[in-house]
Parts: C-alpha cells; structure tokens; sequence
C-alpha cells in the first residue's frame, strides 16, 4: 500500500484515457484487420454457373449473420470488466459454407461495426475508438479462423461430410481463442493485471455457448444442404436456447457472485481501521468488477482518511475533508456508512461508463457497505479498548503525578530485578524525601507542591542510569535501585560507590530552579543501603533505606548510610531467620496448636484451626507474634507456608483414618498470595496426603483486598476452583469489607475477637456482630466467633444467629496427639452429625 498528499495526481479519479499500451494493440489489430480485408477481396472467387444467389446477396447474408450474432449478446462482469458472449462461431460456420472464404474479413468488419456501433449509441454509450477496437478484433479473429478453416477444406457449398464439420470445428475454436485472447489482453493492458485470469473467465463463460454455437451451425449446413425451408424452425429453438444460455450464464454469475461476496465480506473481519478499509477497497473491486473503490472512513477526531484503489489492485491512503455529495452518474454508486445512528465513512464504488450496476449490483453494493460498516465500526471500537486498556495498565503501574513506576510496581520490579542477579551480587536503593516539602504545599499551593514533585523526578530521570529502576513512592518520596553497583575486592567499596551516587544526586537536586514564580533551592535527604541481591526483597531494602534516611534528617545531613546497629528490629530479626532456616530443616520445633470451632445449636466440631507454635531451643516457646511478621517479610515464607500446610494435612489424613471427616483451617499471608505456584503446590500436598480439597480451609485477611493486585485473584480463583474453602478471618477489622466480598468469593466469616469480647459492654461491637452475621446469612456464608470466652458470649452469639465459635471457652490451642480424641467425644456426644461448611454444589 501506498499512501498519497492532498493535490496528488494518485488520489483524482482516471479521466477515463485510454492507456499508451492499449491504444498501441488497437492500432496493431486495426492494421490487422484491415490487411485481411484487402487481402481477402483480392482473392479469386470461382461460384457455381448456376448459382441461385448473386455475389451481392451472399455478401449480404453474411454481413447480416455477423451482425445479429453480435446484436445477440449475452453480458457478464469479472474482476477486470465486463464480457460479452455471442453467436459468432454458429455465424461464422454458416458464412463459411454460404459465402466465399475471402469476403468474410470484409462482412465481418462491415456487420461487426455497425452491430456495435448501433448498441454503442442505444445501449452502452462506448467511446468510437472501443468499437472500432471491437470490430477490428473481430474480423481479425474471423480472418485467423478462415484461413484455418481453408486450410484443412474448401467448406464453400461442400457436401456435408465429416471432413467439413472437422475444419468447420476448427475454424469456430480458431474464432473462439482468438478473440478471447485479444479481449483478454485489452483488458489486461487496461487494467495492468495478468492476461490469464480474464481469458480463463471468457472462456469459462463461453464454454456451453460455443458447443451450442457449433451445433447450430452444423444444423444449419445440414438443413440448407437438406432443404432451406427447414430454415424457418430455427428461430423459436435458437429463442429458447438463447433463454437457456442466459439463464445457465446468469445462475453461474450469481454462484460466483455469492462466493465472492462472502469471501469479501469475511475478509472485512479484521481489528485495525487500515486492514478493514484496504480489504474493502480490494474485495469491492474484485466483486464488483469496478474500475475505481473509495473508502472514506471518518476518525474519533473528525477527521477523514480515504483509502482508494483501481483496477491495478493498488491500494493509496491520504487525509481527505469531508466527502463531496454523491456524483449523479449512473455508473458510481455511493453509500454511506452508518451503524445505528454513528457515521463511520462512505462508500464509493465507480462501474465502468460501458456496463452500469444493474439492480441486483445495487443491492448487493448496499448489502456490502452494511458489513464494511459494522466491520470499520469495530475497529474503531476495538481501537478505542486497545487505548484504554493501554492506558488502564499504565495508570496500574504508574504515578499520574510524575509518570515514574509507583510503589506497588517498585517492589513487583525491584523483586523481579533482584532475582536476576546472583545471591551476592551488591545493589544499592537510595531513598529521597524533599524536606521542607510541606512548607511548600502550604505556602505556595498544592499546584507548586505538584510541580515541585514532577520538577524532581524529571531531574532524577535525567539522572538515572540504564539498568536502574526509578519510581515515587508516595507525597514526596522517592526510590531509586542501583543495579549496577561495581563489584570489587574492596567489601566496602559498593556502599562507597552508593554515597557517591547519593551525594552527586542531592547536589543536583539542589540547582536553583523556579516553582510558582519563586526561585528555590530543592534540598533531600537520602537514605542508602547497599546488599546482596539475595539477602532482602526490596520491602525489607526500603524499610532499611527508611532508617537511614530518618538519620539523614536527624543528623542534619543530606546522605545517611543504613546502620544495622541503630536498627533494633534488625539483628535479631536476622538471626531468628537463621534460626528459622534450622528449624524448618529439624520437624520437631515447629508444632501445631490446634483448636476446634464447634457449633452452638449442636456442639459437634465444625472444623480446626491450625495454630503454629515454635518450641525454639534456646528462646522456649515463641507464639506467633514472635516470629510471624519478620518471616512475611523475608524469603523464607514460601518454605514456611508449605511446611505449616504440610504439618496440617499429615493430621488430617490421620483424622480420617479414624473417621472423623472435620476441615482444617490453616493461615495465609497476603505475600503469599503473590506467588503464582502456591495452587499447585497445595493441590501436590493434598494429593500426597489423600485429604480432599473440601476438608481444608484456607483463612485469608482482609488486608488481601487492598492490594487489588491480579495475580492474587488468580491464586484465590484457582485454588476455590479445586475445591478448598476459603475464610476470611478477623473480619470487620479490615478497611473494606463489604468490597472485599464483592471481590473474593468466600465460603465462612470469622468475627474478629476484639468484637466478641467487647459486646456486652460496646453496643458497637455488638452491632458490628450482629451486623456480621446477617450479611452472611443473606451471602449463604458460615459465621464462626474468635475469641469466645464465657458462656454469657456464647449465649448471645446464638441469639443472634451465629454458627459456630471457638475460644477458651471451649477449647484451648491443644497438641495434634490430643485433639482426636477430643473430636471423637464432640461428635458423639453432639445431637447430630458435623454440618459442612457450604452444601455441596454451592459457590
């Protein structure tokens, strides 16, 4: 395809000129055929004495038989023009035994021209040059096909024999090749396209005709030879057959004509605007044999694009204005492109001035225009949802203050760009806060607060290096990871290396520039930590560069190394990790605490929480809170989760051998949801453990929801499809949870314990129960309490509707070689079996 300026000579309509090349055939074929003329009236003509008919009269009856042949036509279009198709070989076969061999050019130019000459100026309107054309290819053809014909017999008045019908044959498939190669090749020169295509179509279309043609010839020699007067039943049977020519040539037109449309039409089923318009333009030329195609599409904006092609199957685009009215010439058709009420474009289909759209091409103009409507009508659509789905990613990943990475692409990028170097590989994250950014916001406005900010990272951004990754994380904070840190013997050279990096970007932040028409100075503090790209995921990297650039601010300077020691939180939370390490590695530190949850209607066990508890060797027992949150934040959750998920599953296997069929709830981080394996690897554990998915509780919390991170949908939306259940627990405490149900299909709600506690004395608590429960009776959710601890809650939470609790005041946390035998006594003790937690084919 090629595209075109306003005022290019590519994009106006062909005046309709003959081409150079044609008119060098034509004057070929006129010379041609004249010659024959001359040559043939030169030739000697011996008649019989007694001969009926006088010279002029034979002349005559040929003339007349070229003639009507051709008045006699039959009409189809292809890609490349319209054929006509006539009774030229039965003509010519009658001329041949009738009348000497030489006249035949001479009546063949004389009857030929004035047949055209008369359709010309009542029918066709053809320009003086295409029918002299015509009758020149014509007689050419018929001198081509006597001189074949003679040579193989002298048919003049010869007695019917297989000899003559022989060279009469041969002389009609002379005629018949002849002249579709010469059309063929007007066409072609015309059109600039291959000459096969258009030769194959003639004489596809000309095929039944010419047998028929050539037995009606051979009759007619017969019947003359015979007696003429059997002549005059020949009109009514060449009526019927000319009927039976027209119908056979317009049923095969049609079935071409459909194949073409559906095969254009699914070539219209395309998403971008240019691959729809160039297949319109191509699939309406080849379907409709049209000599010009414009499609006119208008943009979002307003604005118009045309997109043109001819007959040489070229395809242009230009900017265009809006379309002109529609031409009144009988040969263009234009159609405007609507859907509903929208204005999509227009179509412009230009036939030939010689063949006009007949009714049927009209309709099937406008049948085609409605699909090429739809058809640009979706792309444009499809266009608009590429843009903001684009635009929605982007929005998802980036700051729309600065256009910088925001922070929760920061860590997903910082993560995923750690992970790529080796464990000990030096990285450095500098962290910068502007100081005095508030005075700012409150002085000169939030405007310059907003341009300050994005004055920053512009500067920062001509700062960066490649490789590095540079995002905001929030007010006035920003980040930037330094992958490229050197790595030499020196052990302290990286963080050598990262206060240079720190000092130089604070110098330049500092340049004087101009906010809200005050001219200032942009003064940070930057916080710097160098590691190993496997020691800390870039949460726990921040959290040290936040250290460190708090003790920027307090020691008066603008770079502040990372000091563990001024870390209080640090040093034991990395030997505990350590230790962590050894002890998943040993079976026998970390244990489950389990607790059950009982119905309140029954008092049967609804199912069990698995609590897990650290028998360390030298600190005793840590609970939870002990270790729980600097595991979450380091990479030794994964490991961690499969080992809890691990534990539990083995005591449920065990549970079932004794027949006790009650779900065991097991805690997961919100980190660890990230990972996209985690479905796998809990359907591996449940599959070792023979445990069926339904009998193990996944407890999420609310916070899971504030994230609105995709991957963890997915995680939760396959693992629910395999048939684990999943609780939200502690809920109520989160900041969105009616949006969290909306979200994440749950099956149980756990009522967080600071509400239970508090509902004798806190009518808020206890609305906020009360409230819990009746959600998740209208959701067709279990409700179990936390935290039950006297029989007065118990007695209130029943009351109010609520399933099942757990708490002290049932049970407390117990080892998993005790609690089989307490499930054993609850369900035999209960008035009826264990309720599941949602009937089997819920949602």
């Amino acid at each position: 395809m090629t595209s075109g300026r306003a005022g290019d000579q590519v994009d106006r309509p062909d005046p309709g000129g003959t081409p150079p090349r044609v008119l060098l055939l034509v004057t070929a074929v006129t010379l041609t055929a004249f010659t024959a003329v001359l040559i043939g009236l030169t030739v000697p003509v011996t008649l019989p004495p007694d001969d009926a008919l006088p010279a002029a009269a034979r002349f005559g009856i040929a003339l007349a038989a070229f003639a009507v042949a051709q008045l006699a036509r039959l009409r189809f279009r292809t890609p490349t023009g319209m054929v006509s198709i006539t009774w030229g070989e039965a003509a010519l076969i009658v001329c041949l035994y009738l009348v000497p061999a030489g006249w035949l050019p001479a009546a063949a130019l004389l009857g030929t021209g004035l047949a055209w000459t008369g359709m010309s100026l009542a029918v066709d309107r053809r320009p003086p040059l295409e029918v002299l054309r015509i009758a020149a290819s014509l007689t050419a053809a018929t001198a081509l096909a006597v001189a074949v014909a003679t040579a193989l017999g002298a048919p003049l008045l010869a007695a019917p024999t297989p000899g003559l019908a022989l060279a009469l044959i041969a002389g009609s498939v002379t005629y018949l090749l002849a002249t579709a190669c010469l059309g063929g090749a007007t066409l072609a020169l015309r059109h600039g396209v291959a000459i096969g295509p258009p030769v194959l179509a003639a004489l596809r279309g000309k095929l039944l005709m010419f047998v028929g043609n050539v037995a009606v010839g051979l009759v007619v020699v017969a019947l003359v030879e015979a007696d003429a007067r059997w002549l005059l039943l020949l009109p009514p049977l060449l009526w019927l057959l000319q009927q039976t020519y027209r119908h056979r040539l317009r049923a095969d037109q049609e079935r071409r004509d459909w194949r073409a449309f559906a095969e254009a039409t699914a070539a219209l089923n395309q998403l971008d605007e240019r691959g729809v318009a160039s297949a319109a333009v191509t699939g309406a030329l080849t379907l409709f044999g049209a000599e010009l195609v414009d499609v006119d599409v208008v943009r979002g904006d307003g604005r118009w694009r045309r997109y043109r092609g001819d007959a040489s199957g070229q395809v242009r685009d230009r900017e265009v204005g809006p379309p002109a009215p529609p031409s009144t010439a009988e040969h263009e058709l234009a159609r405007p492109l609507t859907v509903g009420d929208v204005e999509v474009g227009e179509l412009r289909v230009r036939f030939p001035a010689t063949a006009p759209p007949s009714a049927r091409e009209r309709d099937a103009v406008a049948a085609f225009s409605d699909a090429l409507a739809a058809a640009l009508h979706d792309a444009a659509t499809h266009r608009e949802l590429r843009l903001v789905s684009a635009r929605s990613s982007y929005e998802a990943v980036h700051d729309a203050l600065t256009g910088l990475v925001n922070r929760a692409a920061m860590l997903s990028k910082g993560d995923q760009a750690l992970r790529q170097l080796a464990h000990d590989h030096p990285v450095a994250l500098l962290l910068l806060d502007i100081n005095q950014f508030k005075e700012v916001n409150d002085t000169l406005g939030h405007a310059a607060g907003d341009q300050l900010l994005r004055l920053t990272a512009n500067r920062l951004g001509t700062l960066a290096r490649p490789g590095d990754l540079l995002g905001r994380l929030g007010g006035d904070e920003f980040a930037l990871l330094l992958t490229s840190v050197p790595v030499i013997g020196d052990r302290s050279a990286p963080m050598a290396y990262a206060l240079r990096q720190a000092r130089e970007i604070a110098e330049r932040l500092a340049a004087p520039t101009e906010v809200a028409g005050v001219r200032m100075s942009v003064e940070v503090s930057v916080g710097v930590v160098v590691a190993g790209a496997g020691t800390a995921d870039l949460t726990e990297l921040l959290r040290r560069a936040d250290i460190a650039m708090y003790q920027a601010k307090e020691g008066g300077g603008s770079v502040a190394a990372y000091d563990s020691a001024r870390d209080a939180a640090s040093t034991d939370q990395l030997a505990l990790l350590a230790e962590l390490r050894e002890a998943l590695q040993a079976d026998d530190q970390l244990v489950l605490a389990l607790q059950p949850a009982v119905d309140l209607a029954t008092g049967a066990p609804t199912g069990v929480e698995a609590l897990i508890r650290w028998r360390h060797p030298r600190r005793g027992w840590l609970g939870p809170a002990d270790f729980i949150r600097p595991v979450e934040n380091s990479e030794q959750l994964g490991a961690f989760t499969r080992y809890v998920l691990d534990k539990a599953l083995a005591v449920a296997a065990d549970w079932a051998r004794e027949g006790l069929d009650v779900p065991i709830s097991v805690n997961l981080s919100a980190r660890s949801l990230l990972d996209p394996r985690l479905p796998a690897e809990i359907a591996d554990a449940l599959r070792r453990h023979q445990v069926p998915p339904q009998r193990l509780v996944l407890e999420i919390t609310e916070t899971v929801v504030m994230s609105e991170l995709e991957v963890i949908d997915e995680v939760l939306a396959t693992v629910r499809a395999m048939g684990v259940q999943l609780a939200v627990d502690d809920f109520g405490t989160g900041f969105s949870s009616l949006t969290f149900l909306t979200r994440i299909a749950v099956d149980e709600l756990k009522v967080d314990r600071s509400f239970v506690i508090r509902m004798a004395e806190s009518p808020e608590a206890a609305a906020i129960v009360r409230t819990t429960v009746g959600l998740a009776h209208e959701l067709g959710l279990r409700v179990v309490a936390e935290g039950v601890e006297t029989a007065e809650q118990r007695l209130a939470l029943a009351e109010l509707g609520c399933n099942a609790a757990q708490g002290y005041h049932f049970f407390k946390p117990m080892p998993a070689d005790k609690i089989g035998a307490v499930l054993g006594t609850l369900r035999e003790s209960a008035e009826s079996n264990v309720f599941p937690l949602r009937a089997d084919g819920a949602s």
